[in-house]
């Protein structure tokens, strides 16, 4: 009856990548100092009468550090794109040249920094509660198993791996956590 048991490692190796995934999304929307096409991602614009993503209504470029530029496809849209800008709360102040709305990134002074690096911080936390949620979850499949008749040895083994994968997986998010903070505070 215990040979029976197989451990989706996969399964939780998705569930764990999803966590990291999804930490790499709101790294992507912290400001930086450096322009980024990805910062205007979460802004949403009201176009013909639905909210819309503006790498949906216009060209997104970043043509210098400093820089962002967005080309709108529709005259009509322009100020609706410069308004859903200015109301996001990036602290951005969009200058027009007809339809190519100019996103000046200005100098992060250092509170700021460190304000955005706590943020940083807390996303790191919130993907290694999910990374461990998911090992909880593998850890529990085991358990049932063991008192369904799985050998002792074979419940170290299953658990060793579930450990391990866990162990990768917060390494990755430190890593990555790292980089993000060493990038917000590059002056």
């Amino acid at each position: 009856m215990s040979d029976d048991f197989e451990l989706d490692t996969d399964a939780l190796q998705r569930r764990m990548d999803g966590a990291m995934a999804n930490l790499k999304t709101e790294f992507a929307s912290l400001r930086t100092g450096r322009a980024s096409g990805s910062m205007l991602d979460p802004i949403m614009v009201d176009a013909y009468g639905s909210m819309t993503p503006i790498n949906q209504v216009g060209t997104v470029n970043v043509p210098e550090p400093r820089m962002v530029t967005i080309n709108v496809w529709d005259k009509g849209l322009v100020g609706k794109v410069e308004k859903a800008i200015r109301e996001s709360g990036l602290g951005i102040n969009p200058q027009l040249n007809g339809t190519i709305i100019m996103l000046p990134i200005p100098e992060l002074n250092e509170e700021r920094r460190r304000e955005l690096g706590k943020v940083a911080g807390q996303y790191a936390e919130n993907a290694r509660v999910a990374v461990r949620n998911v090992r909880r979850d593998g850890m529990d499949q085991i358990k049932k198993a063991k008192a369904d008749g799985m050998s002792e040895d074979d419940q170290k083994l299953w658990e060793s791996e579930v450990q391990e994968l866990t162990d990768g997986m917060i390494k990755q998010v430190d890593q990555a956590l790292e980089t993000k903070q060493a990038e917000i505070m590059q002056v």
